[in-house]
């Protein structure tokens, strides 16, 4: 079934609706959240379904390296991101914070100190 994306125009949260192909049109949507039917219809993003092989060698394809600057942050932070977006998983709030700080460009070495446990939760010695 699909997933139609709107905005509530008046609690203006983002909403998800799932409707069939023969309800669309017909049925009237209503916000989730404050009850209305004053929702604008948005254009979504194009999910294309891929394999976890296919992510995965899109990951370790040298041309997504090749361009990388080890010694620019900000390089390294939107990389990060990327290769987040290609497993297609939830990585976290400290991961989403330790990007952030470095595509504000913030060096690791700093996020690391400012961050000493960073990575233990998980098991690794060193996340950076």
């Amino acid at each position: 079934m699909p997933v139609y994306e709107f905005r509530c125009q008046d609690c203006r949260r983002p909403v998800r609706l799932a409707f069939t192909f023969a309800e669309y049109g017909k049925v009237q949507p209503v916000c989730p959240h404050c009850q209305s039917t004053n929702l604008k219809r948005r254009i979504g993003r194009v999910a294309v379904a891929k394999s976890e092989d296919a992510r995965l060698d899109a990951m370790m394809d040298d041309s997504a390296l090749s361009g990388l600057d080890e010694e620019d942050p900000k390089a390294i932070g939107q990389f990060m991101r990327k290769m987040s977006r290609e497993m297609g998983e939830d990585m976290g709030d400290e991961f989403n914070e330790v990007v952030d700080r470095l595509e504000s460009g913030e060096s690791p070495d700093s996020i690391e100190a400012a961050m000493p446990d960073l990575g233990n939760a998980g098991g690794a010695d060193d996340f950076m």
